[in-house]
């Protein structure tokens, strides 16, 4: 299956962070909301970033229909993994559209689908 491998990066203390496999690079990178009758704000001080393995879990489990252990196995990680990833993503998302906050794409430390097969063999 290609797909994208994204790591988020270590912060600290504690185990480093499995690489999760991504299927699609979003094409959007921001999702601004519009009040009624005033010229769109373009604001990013209160924003909330999506990650890449959180777009990822929602669009297997929530547009795909997989359950979140056939997400695990396309991403790499386990059934609790993809929960809480997806524990997270919704509540951004639902910050977010309450709120009335803007939506950030992160799309950093994504590589080539190419070097999953090198990545598979490292580890």
């Amino acid at each position: 299956m290609p797909g994208l491998r994204w790591r988020g990066g270590w912060r600290g203390r504690g185990r480093p962070m499995k690489p999760r496999w991504i299927g699609v690079v979003p094409p959007a990178r921001y999702f601004v909301p519009l009040p009624p009758n005033q010229p769109p704000p373009f604001q990013l001080q209160a924003a909330v970033t999506l990650t890449p393995d959180e777009i990822e879990a929602i669009r297997l489990v929530d547009m795909e229909g997989l359950n979140q252990e056939e997400a695990g196995e396309r991403m790499g990680v386990s059934r609790g993994t993809v929960w809480r990833i997806l524990r997270n993503a919704r509540l951004k998302l639902a910050k977010a559209m309450v709120e009335g906050r803007p939506i950030v794409i992160a799309t950093h430390s994504i590589t080539s689908a190419e070097r999953r097969e090198k990545w598979k063999k490292l580890g």
